[in-house]
């Protein structure tokens, strides 16, 4: 049940609740702490009021005092050394009257009178007794006490008592006298224990103010939580709460990306994944919706041509239209194909880590793959150039993408090239050392005014080959030099035919 109740708060109440229960079980030890504290400390003076009041016994068994006034009045005189540290010493005979008193050992003797029956314990001063007359005060039956005492099964060991006023901790400690086997009297001996309260009270307004101070630090500190770190942590579920439901509120992440401790590095990577899904999830959206629209063309010129075969007799004819069938099905193939491929570049892009390569000699080993290809099918020569000599071309990035990126160039280069037609492939430093990587050919150049249609995906002006091409090698080539911090755009040659493209990779 408690766990289930934690659940379900805030971490805010969470934390609240958890400290007060902290504060229960510290305040439960406490009460436990002082609540032995004072019997502990006046266990300690009743020892000593013991020890006194059986040397007082010892002496008035060893002098044989009879419990009259006169004989107790002289043996106080005598023995007054021994109560020096006590503040009231009083006996009573067998039947309960009082026979002595210290407080009364500088009077007349005649001040010991059967009327002091009940004797009031607390000692007050004539200038307080106006202060004592507005607390209620307690008077304590001597005689009550004796005959409890005398009646209980206690009798013959030390009872004591205490009684407390407003300025006064009184502790008062009781016994019988016993002479020769027999009851005769009793003793009892008081002392203000004004100390023992004051360590109690100081003891209570320690704890009093160590808890005050501890509940002033948490109630800081739960400002501070709510303040600097709930709060911000809450626009955050809000925010992936809106981008959930696709909800066009506002969002106050910008506030909490400002910041410069780890809650502002977790709000920008959280709004940065967020846009790159979000990124993604357009992009293929988008790139299904082209991929439709470029197979919804060559199958409908398929099944066309399939209804008209069944029904023509002319073999020329059927021929033609067996091949315009083989060539849609080759394009929708290829379609499929590299569609399927982008997808399986996309996974691995975000599992492969860049690392420092020398670009010369990973385009040098592409260029010789096509020179094995299409120098001696078709006589087109793809060269190197490297005309600055400027050794090695360091960038941070994946081998085998950028492998794939010079493909991409070569093949859409040889596809707008006639046969015996050469392809330079140049590299160079610019005065900021990025390198640059130039492709260019001889074929028939870029018809289109604004160039940067043709790193579109399934860009639709193409040669007549197009069956062979999906019209997505140039789309991965901007997506791949994108991945690496580059820039890639593409021109006509200024004074021959065929078109350039450059890329620019960042210096390292």
């Amino acid at each position: 049940m408690f766990r289930n109740l934690l659940k379900n708060l805030s971490i805010l109440k969470k934390f609240l609740f958890v400290n007060f229960i902290i504060f229960i079980v510290i305040g439960s030890f406490t009460i436990i702490y002082l609540s032995n504290v004072k019997p502990n400390l006046i266990k300690k003076k009743t020892s000593n009021h013991i020890k006194i009041i059986d040397n007082t016994i010892n002496h008035i068994q060893r002098l044989k005092i009879k419990f009259t006034e006169d004989d107790i009045r002289k043996f106080l005189f005598s023995t007054r050394f021994l109560f020096q540290n006590l503040d009231r010493v009083i006996l009573f005979d067998n039947e309960f009257h009082l026979v002595g008193d210290t407080d009364t050992l500088d009077l007349d003797p005649r001040s010991f009178s059967r009327r002091s029956e009940i004797i009031e314990l607390d000692s007050i001063n004539e200038e307080k007794q106006k202060e004592k007359k507005k607390v209620k005060k307690k008077n304590i039956s001597i005689n009550e006490v004796l005959i409890n005492y005398n009646d209980s099964k206690d009798f013959g060991k030390p009872y004591t008592f205490t009684q407390e006023s407003y300025d006064q901790f009184l502790l008062t400690t009781i016994k019988n006298v016993n002479v020769d086997g027999k009851n005769v009297g009793f003793l009892a001996i008081t002392e203000n224990a004004n100390d023992v309260r004051a360590a109690i009270d100081e003891r209570k307004s320690f704890i009093i103010r160590t808890a005050f101070a501890v509940a002033i630090v948490i109630l800081i500190f739960s400002i501070i939580l709510n303040k600097y770190f709930l709060k911000p942590i809450k626009n955050l579920v809000n925010y992936t709460k809106i981008v959930r439901e696709k909800s066009n509120k506002k969002t106050n992440i910008d506030l909490v990306k400002k910041r410069n401790d780890e809650i502002g590095i977790l709000s920008k990577s959280l709004d940065e994944m967020t846009n790159e899904l979000k990124k993604r999830v357009n992009t293929a959206e988008n790139f299904s919706t082209d991929l439709v629209h470029e197979i919804r063309n060559p199958l409908a010129s398929l099944k066309s041509a399939s209804e008209i075969i069944s029904e023509t007799e002319d073999k020329s004819q059927r021929d033609k239209l067996i091949k315009i069938v083989s060539h849609d099905v080759e394009r929708i193939e290829r379609l499929i194909t590299d569609y399927s491929q982008m997808l399986k570049d996309e996974v691995a892009l975000s599992k492969e880590q860049m690392k420092t390569i020398d670009l010369k000699p990973v385009v040098q080993s592409v260029v010789d793959d096509f020179n094995n290809i299409y120098e001696t099918k078709r006589g087109i020569k793809v060269e190197l150039v490297d005309r600055e000599n400027i050794g090695e071309c360091l960038i941070l990035g994946i081998e085998n993408r950028i492998e794939q990126i010079v493909a991409n160039l070569l093949d859409n280069s040889i596809s707008f090239s006639s046969d015996n037609q050469k392809i330079l492939v140049e590299i160079h430093k610019d005065p900021n050392n990025q390198i640059i990587l130039k492709v260019i050919d001889e074929g028939q150049g870029l018809k289109e005014a604004d160039t940067n249609k043709i790193f579109k995906r399934f860009y639709s002006n193409r040669p007549d080959t197009f069956g062979k091409h999906s019209g997505l090698g140039l789309n991965i080539v901007k997506n791949l030099v994108d991945l690496h911090g580059g820039t890639i755009k593409a021109s006509n040659n200024i004074n021959k035919n065929g078109a350039n493209v450059e890329i620019i990779f960042p210096k390292m």
